[in-house]
């Protein structure tokens, strides 16, 4: 018996050892992959957003790719009632809750009369990063929209990637309940280069926040200094533990 566990010892310690050295290759390549898109969309705009957006998102989307306002405020008819009700619910709770984090003002006269204080403004725009596809998280707009709109942030932008032209109608809807009208079609690196360095069609904005794959949280690694970021957000870790039944 320790014979047979010493050697599965040994296996397991070798395959991961293996496993951390895929994943540091994989690190390096996806470091280079997103550098070369950053200063690809820097230097070129909107025809490399359009470019990479046709290659990884299987998607066409001509000179245009801001969503229509339109399509934004009617996304709500596509989603169930009691969806929107709960989304609708959801920016209540998370409106009242970061409205009692907004930092006090201190302005005061000192004994030698010099006035001292402290005072605080809004940045003047946010760019929200929505993971799109398979994956749908309304929460996410919310959760990132409506903090900055109670800080006083004036321009929210949106971008969500539509793989093969598949816009989901309830992150759609959480942008209107949240009260974002500017959002893009566009993701990956791509959107978050558009964010930071600005395109014929974007804006830059001054902080980038959401969550992404490895290739959107790299690219606000890289270029976080040239615009804020929220953090560099790794994987989420899922274990599972089931029986025979």
């Amino acid at each position: 018996m320790p014979h047979r566990l010493s050697a599965g010892l040994e296996n397991f310690s070798k395959a991961f050892d293996d496993l951390l050295s895929l994943r540091f290759d994989q690190n390096g390549d996806i470091q280079l992959a997103v550098s070369r898109i950053i200063q690809d969309v820097r230097e070129r705009g909107d025809k490399a957003v359009i470019e990479y957006t046709r290659k990884f998102d299987r998607l066409d989307i001509g000179s245009g790719y801001r969503v229509d306002t339109d399509l934004i405020e009617s996304a709500r008819d596509a989603c169930a009632p009691e969806q929107i009700d709960a989304l609708i619910n959801a920016a209540s709770r998370i409106r009242a809750f970061h409205s009692r984090q907004i930092p006090e003002e201190v302005r005061y006269t000192d004994e030698e009369g010099v006035v001292l204080g402290t005072r605080w403004s809004p940045i003047s725009s946010v760019g929200i990063y929505v993971p799109g596809g398979t994956a749908c998280y309304p929460s996410s707009v919310l959760m990132n929209a409506i903090p900055a709109m109670v800080a006083g942030v004036s321009r929210v932008a949106m971008v969500v990637p539509t793989p093969d032209g598949k816009t989901n109608p309830l992150v759609l809807a959480a942008a209107d309940i949240a009260g974002i009208s500017e959002v893009y079609r566009i993701g990956g690196a791509q959107a978050i280069a558009a964010f930071t360095f600005g395109t014929e069609t974007i804006r830059p904005v001054d902080k980038i926040t959401g969550p992404g794959n490895a290739y959107v949280a790299e690219a606000k690694r890289q270029v976080f200094g040239k615009v804020g970021i929220d953090m560099v957000a790794g994987p989420s870790e899922i274990l599972v533990l089931a029986d025979s039944d």
